[in-house]
């Protein structure tokens, strides 16, 4: 497998653009890695839209200099909310902090997320890095985050809120997870980085697929996406030759939270719950495994246990 997932025929050009999103007065979202990336535009063209926004993220200086930086471009400023996502104990005082404030929200945008880093690397509590920031640790948000999610839906004309899990097309380089793999086991470090990558994208799919299934009647929203294959940050712990192979293909941030925008502000996203959704801004297909009910259902119970005691 190559060291990058490279999409060889270019999406058809946009027909739905950030001037489309609606004023977004009185709405309240979180936005998770928002202080680069795609997570940093998406914040921008939420605050250009009025929207109340968190930039959920782990580095306090580098939120800030974003916050400032956007502030200056937008005349608006985001809410700095520090989380961890690979230290549950972090993601708890997140929601805690969160909800402290506000007894609403809107939109959660779980955006946040590492690739690719040396398969020694593990989280705070001990996860496979990957997993554990990718997928556990935007469930465990996602989790504490329901009561507000719900007043949220309750509270809006459309009686709907929206979580929007980024993914990646690398979710279809594996056909379901290997749940020894998620901790520190040899048959993680056979899996490999690349492998380990693709099964935490598989996973935000299926929990995603999951999170609609429980609670879409409720009124709550839940899709996947494919950003697109992007000039960011998430890149970093890729190779060099990747890199170099990967770049003429690239797109820059600003089309890559298109997607995710289009998901939680048009009113189309009001009826995708449960899609899978690839650039730009158009309803896709996952691999078929990712709808699986019993793999949904049993990743769910998973998870809940790791973070029963935290």
């Amino acid at each position: 497998m190559s060291n990058v997932y490279i999409n060889l025929i270019p999406p058809p050009k946009a027909t739905w653009s950030v001037a489309d999103i609606p004023n977004l007065a009185g709405k309240v979202m979180i936005v998770t890695g928002g202080n680069s990336g795609i997570g940093k535009e998406t914040v921008k063209a939420l605050l250009q839209h009025d929207a109340k926004v968190y930039m959920a993220s782990r580095n306090e200086r580098k939120a800030v200099a974003a916050i400032q930086e956007l502030l200056r471009e937008t005349g608006r400023r985001a809410i700095f909310l520090r989380l961890d996502l690979a230290d549950l104990r972090s993601v708890k005082l997140a929601a805690q902090e969160f909800m402290s404030k506000e007894t609403k929200l809107d939109v959660l945008f779980n955006n946040g997320g590492v690739t690719l880093p040396s398969v020694d690397e593990l989280t705070v509590d001990g996860y496979d890095l990957q997993f554990g920031t990718n997928v556990l640790g935007h469930f465990y948000l996602t989790q504490l985050l329901i009561p507000v999610l719900l007043s949220g839906a309750s509270q809006s004309c459309d009686a709907r809120a929206r979580v929007i899990n980024t993914s990646s097309m690398a979710h279809a380089g594996v056909p379901s997870i290997d749940f020894d793999t998620l901790r520190e086991h040899a048959k993680r470090r056979k899996l490999g980085t690349q492998r380990l990558h693709c099964q935490s994208k598989f996973a935000m799919v299926v929990f995603s697929n999951e999170l609609q299934r429980r609670y879409g009647d409720q009124g709550i929203v839940s899709i996947s996406l494919h950003p697109g294959n992007l000039k960011t940050d998430g890149k970093r712990h890729g190779s060099s030759i990747g890199k170099m192979l990967s770049a003429p293909l690239l797109h820059p941030a600003s089309m890559g939270a298109l997607t995710q925008l289009w998901a939680g502000t048009s009113i189309d996203g009001r009826a995708l719950g449960g899609e899978y959704l690839i650039p730009w801004a158009r309803v896709g297909e996952a691999r078929v495994e990712t709808r699986d009910h019993m793999l949904g259902r049993k990743l769910w119970a998973w998870m809940e246990q790791q973070v029963r005691n935290v």
